[in-house]
């Protein structure tokens, strides 16, 4: 949680200056860079139920135990928080943590910190869809007893952002395909959607 902080506050400084600088530019070429932080709520299915685990042949500690991907009926709830950096049209930057705290099954949570480019596919109006594609790290809880991890995460999606005023925004919808490469022996693949507001700062 520090980390994200720390992370999201240099990409704001960073953005900061990069913006003085580019006020310089003559007016007519119009100011595409902007800064919008936002909230989001968010619905994952975190690919994990408490008794999924399977061990190798003979079970002689906990050791030989490990956990196994596996779909639950029991989504996870949470509450995030992003930013977007947008430099250009086309060079965009998001930063996003996400706390997957409510609706646990057993103690089962997820966080997530992730950050990569954003791209928009398509504008109309107020309305802009964009696919995104991010990279860092998650932390999970395997539940009560279970001991916890920290697995390097790739997610990969996209949305629906609606600017409703000057600076106030509505993520309309926000749809995210994780991929965790090294979760114990295996792999696991989260999935989820998120719907939030934002506030363009800059």
């Amino acid at each position: 949680m520090r980390r994200f902080i720390i992370l999201c506050l240099l990409i704001l400084l960073t953005a900061g200056a990069t913006g003085v600088r580019a006020q310089v530019v003559a007016a007519a070429t119009g100011r595409q860079f902007s800064i919008t932080a936002g909230g989001l709520a968010s619905i994952f299915q975190p690919d994990f139920v408490y008794d999924s685990w399977a061990c190798s042949q003979p079970c002689l500690t906990s050791s030989d135990w490990n956990p196994v991907a596996k779909a639950g009926s029991q989504p996870l709830l949470g509450a995030g928080a992003y930013v977007d950096v947008k430099f250009s049209r086309w060079v965009q930057i998001e930063a996003e943590g996400r706390w997957l705290r409510f609706n646990q099954y057993a103690g089962v949570n997820q966080d997530n910190y992730l950050i990569g480019p954003k791209l928009p596919i398509f504008r109309a109006g107020r309305t802009t869809v964009y696919a995104k594609a991010l990279g860092g790290y998650s932390n999970m809880v395997f539940g009560v007893g279970n001991g916890t991890g920290q697995f390097t995460t790739l997610a990969f999606g996209g949305g629906l952002d609606m600017r409703l005023t000057k600076r106030i925004s509505l993520r309309a919808g926000d749809f995210e395909y994780q991929y965790w490469p090294a979760w114990g022996n295996s792999t696991l693949a989260p999935y989820g959607a998120s719907m939030g507001i934002g506030y363009r700062i800059f």
